[in-house]
């Protein structure tokens, strides 16, 4: 198997489009965002899924009910040396509210993001390979650089992980298109297209950046900049760079702010990621279709987003961020799992926590 989650695609979902806000500025030491509102789907659409509709429905709520809370992360400040970014996962559990919950994931993370509280974590700060789950970093640096409407024509190319070409050369999407392509499938593919689309427009922006690697150098700066001292990027794509060494690193809690913070900045961009599948327009008419490549999905309530990541160095890792209740969004993450156990993983921790709120109230 490839070291990605795109799954085979066909041609026969409805097609789907997003609206699109700007992403407020991230600044040194600011805290993530308050979740806002998750805006309804657009006319056109003739099958929504049930967790998009719930989690845009409880995120409403939130906004209005909630609209002073925001997510607060205490950043470990010991500096991240080359020699940790293997380090094991063997540290004690920590904290846990879910005692009967057993996981096959080296490291797990669930935090509410009403009220800041950590309901789970197991080597919570245990520096792991990211694998796709850096698609979300990758998306916001994207943002900042494209307008969502921008066409960006495919030009010919190979696929970094080897897999088929998904998206022919002469075709062109508009940029959201392209996110909803990426998120959805997990699709390396779309990630690379991305990050060379929006090199030139982020170098601009930032002058100071890497040359050449300008996208990748603003991701690593959005990660920074939310406090995330576990995490940084070595590609784009968080594909394997060898057999030893990964293309990206971070801890469980660093996803876990990350994720939050998508979520609440653009969330309904990252929205799309709860549908079970979306189809992509090109202006031409062609149309390509992705599956989603989370098979907890279905068993999410409310789900908000969601990313999984699959490689051999990371093994199975998956983020969500779900409703436990009416406007009560909560962030999961399990890093490190096997590519199926993560799923059982996140279903595990999803009912332990909707079981831990129900009984609070």
């Amino acid at each position: 198997m490839t070291p990605d989650d795109s799954t085979p695609l066909d041609t026969t979902a409805d097609p789907h489009a997003i609206s699109y806000q700007s992403l407020p500025p991230v600044l040194a030491g600011e805290q993530p965002p308050q979740p806002l509102l998750l805006l309804p789907e657009h006319a056109g659409v003739s099958r929504l899924s049930l967790q998009y509709l719930s989690g845009a429905a409880a995120l409403t709520l939130l906004f209005f009910a909630s609209a002073s809370v925001t997510v607060a992360y205490l950043s470990d400040t010991r500096p991240v040396s080359a020699a940790s970014q293997t380090a094991s996962a063997a540290a004690s559990a920590g904290e846990s509210n879910f005692p009967d919950v057993s996981l096959t994931a080296q490291s797990a993370y669930v935090l509410d993001l009403t009220t800041n509280r950590v309901l789970y974590s197991k080597n919570p700060e245990v520096q792991l390979p990211l694998a796709s789950l850096i698609k979300v970093p990758l998306v916001l640096a994207v943002l900042e650089a494209l307008r969502p409407d921008q066409n960006i024509t495919i030009l010919p190319h190979t696929t970094p992980d080897g897999a088929a070409v998904r998206l022919p050369a002469g075709l062109q999407f508009s940029t959201q298109e392209l996110i909803n392509f990426t998120l959805v499938a997990s699709s390396n593919e779309g990630a690379d297209i991305l990050a060379q689309a929006a090199e030139d427009a982020t170098r601009i922006k930032y002058p100071q950046a890497t040359p050449d690697r300008a996208v990748l150098w603003r991701m690593n700066e959005i990660a920074k900049n939310l406090g995330l001292t576990h995490m940084f990027f070595l590609n784009t794509s968080g594909l394997d760079l060898s057999s030893t060494q990964a293309g990206a690193y971070g801890s469980a809690r660093d996803v876990a702010v990350l994720f939050g913070h998508a979520a609440s900045t653009a969330p309904e961009v990252f929205g799309q990621t709860s549908r079970d599948a979306i189809k992509i327009k090109a202006s031409t008419g062609e149309t390509v279709t992705a599956v989603n490549t989370d098979e907890a999905l279905p068993a999410i309530p409310g789900t908000v987003m969601g990313k999984t990541g699959y490689t051999t160095l990371a093994g199975g890792n998956l983020a969500v961020v779900f409703e436990a209740g009416p406007a009560h969004p909560i962030v999961a993450v399990v890093l490190h799992s096997t590519q199926s156990g993560r799923f059982e993983d996140i279903k595990r921790l999803v009912e332990a926590t909707v079981a831990s709120i129900g009984s609070d109230h």
